[in-house]
């Protein structure tokens, strides 16, 4: 179904001036149902505070700083946001919300399964009556039809929309994963070979003991972990696994190009591989003894202080201590070369990455939020939106301009921002810290690595030429050459054949069943419990036995039932991998 054609169905002459839809009842509109144009000045409405329920955000409570402004200054909104990650308890915060009828006025979700169950239950709004009026979003209409297939009625809008080849990676100079070590201090060691997984524990270990403390005086670990982010399994437990090209597919684990297919509770799993990684750091004295109690925040602040030696983001290890001043004295994290390493990658969704934006059933002003969600699609709102780890540019005229040969570069400003650990916003953007002001929606509209049509340049500014010749510092030039001369991580390892590209299908597992969604709740929580333990596990022997009761544990609980379930889900999702590819690719 064409959305805007189904919008254009039921359409009376599109009316000039803006016509309020109220909402008059869970997932309906007024009983006008036509097109509602969101042509209007919005900075004039009446203020208005919105409920953000986003599952992506790391952040909880009003949007403040420079973003909040801009989103003030345009649409007189502020964006109370409501994070489950922050709040904790996994799905507690959105199964209390959804049952309290009331989940947000604007929503950031999984599509399928979660979006699926706020569109029955009347949820979200259906949004068709703005659809028309959306000139942002209509460049992606591929991708919101195909979300919306099936329904009857526009009820989510894409996200990570892209226009590149979905055999492509999506990713820009870095990749999400791999194993990226202080390279300063890696160096100081040698460079030594690293094999395997396993290979890199003796490295981190004399990393470590040349290097007990950071430059702040506190003890420096080669691991830290958190635990904000556990769902089906251990979320740092799942990292590893990409390094040998499988993600996570419910209690499976499949492999990007549909060569293989793990249980993770299977003694021979990647995942349990990666238990005993962390379990044998920690009996090297490597692992952060404060990995159980800490939150995400706690430990990126690690990581700046110079107190983590191994990350397995570039968004975490990078973005946390590869300021300009760090990088000029030779310090910072790079990716090293594992040779056995078959990086996963995520290829371009032509329909749409994983989460969804929707309006809430019972938002109070829903043009306006349909106005701010098709600005979100424009460049102006791409480049404000994307979170810094995603290397968003930023405000036009603050972080970055276009220079006189017509090119895109950053400002001395946006250069102290990304490069030299941080700035304050002058007063008429807000004032306070750059980044204290970044959206906190944490959640992209188009794909960065896109280019940009009012410059002709990817959003991403690390694709820039003048921040690529501004970079070149004596950390990237000493990688640079360890690595053959590679100007990027990202052509290292395609050189080398060193990454697999999952095809961006945008596939979506269908909903838990009832019946599944009971299994799956009580088995995690017990995976989840038990890999924990087994990273702390005083000895091999105590290792072994936690790992053979989480499998009796989960299988007493009916874990074939839900393996079998996300098992045909995963050959599915190499079905429609395969199928985009063959049409796209």
């Amino acid at each position: 179904m064409n959305s805007r054609k189904a919008a254009a169905v039921i359409a009376v002459p599109l009316l000039g001036a803006l016509s309020l839809t109220a909402c008059t009842g869970p997932g309906t509109t007024e009983e006008a149902g036509g097109p509602v144009s969101i042509d209007q000045d919005w900075s004039q409405a009446e203020p208005l505070t919105i409920d953000v329920f986003d599952g992506l955000a790391n952040y909880m409570g009003t949007q403040s700083g420079w973003f909040g402004k801009v989103v003030k200054d345009k649409f007189n909104l502020e964006l109370n946001v409501i994070a489950p990650n922050v709040a904790g308890g996994g799905d507690t915060l959105y199964n209390t919300r959804v049952a309290g009828g009331d989940l947000g006025d604007l929503v950031v979700v999984d599509k399928g399964e979660k979006l699926d169950e706020l569109v029955e239950g009347g949820l979200v709004l259906d949004a068709s009556p703005y659809v028309d009026s959306m000139t942002n979003l209509a460049p992606f209409d591929a991708a919101l039809d195909h979300l919306n297939e099936g329904k009857d009625g526009v009820y989510g809008f894409p996200t990570a929309v892209s226009s590149i080849s979905p055999t492509e990676s999506s990713e820009g100079l870095e990749p999400t994963f791999g194993p990226y070590l202080r390279w300063d201090l890696y160096a100081e060691a040698g460079y030594p070979e690293i094999g395997t997984l396993e290979d890199l524990l003796p490295v981190l270990a004399d990393m470590q003991e040349a290097h007990p403390e950071a430059d702040n005086g506190q003890k420096a670990y080669a691991v830290s972990l958190f635990k904000d982010w556990d769902g089906n399994m251990m979320v740092m437990g799942k990292q590893p696994t990409t390094l040998y090209g499988y993600d996570e597919i419910g209690f499976v684990l499949a492999k990007a190009d549909g060569s293989d297919y793990q249980s993770i509770v299977d003694p021979d799993s990647e995942y349990v591989r990666a238990l005993r990684f962390y379990h044998e750091a920690n009996q090297l004295g490597l692992v952060d003894p404060e990995s159980t109690t800490q939150n995400y925040d706690t430990m990126f602040s690690k990581y700046q202080n110079g107190q983590v030696l191994l990350s397995w983001w570039p968004w975490l290890g990078q973005s946390a201590y590869n300021t300009d001043e760090n990088m000029a004295d030779g310090k910072g994290f790079e990716l090293v070369p594992m040779a056995d390493q078959q990086i996963f990658s995520y290829g371009a969704e032509v329909y749409g990455g994983k989460q969804v934006l929707a309006i809430g059933a019972g938002a109070e002003d829903p043009a306006r939020l349909a106005a701010f969600i098709d600005w979100l699609y424009s460049p102006e709102g791409v480049t404000m939106n994307g979170s810094q780890t995603g290397a968003s540019a930023g405000p036009q005229d603050l972080t970055w301009e276009v220079g006189e040969n017509g090119e895109p570069a950053l400002t001395e400003f946006g250069e102290q921002v990304f490069l030299g650990g941080g700035a304050d916003v002058p007063a008429e953007w807000g004032g306070g810290a750059y980044t204290d002001g970044v959206s906190t929606l944490n959640v992209q509209t188009v794909l960065p690595k896109d280019v940009d049509p009012s410059t002709g340049f990817p959003y991403n500014y690390t694709f820039w030429p003048s921040y690529q010749d501004k970079v070149a510092n004596p950390l990237t030039e000493d990688w640079s050459e360890r690595m053959g001369g590679a100007a990027s991580t990202m052509e290292y390892l395609q050189a080398n054949d060193q990454l697999l590209v999952a095809p961006g299908s945008s596939f979506t597992a269908p909903a838990d069943t009832s019946e599944i969604e009971t299994i799956r709740s009580q088995v995690k929580a017990s995976i989840v419990e038990h890999s924990w333990k087994m990273v702390f596990a005083k000895d091999d022997a105590e290792f072994d036995a936690l790992l053979a009761s989480m499998k009796e544990t989960a299988e007493g609980l009916g874990y074939q039932t839900v393996l079998d379930f996300d098992m045909a889900n995963a050959e599915a999702q190499n079905d429609a991998r395969e199928a985009v590819a063959n049409e796209f690719g």
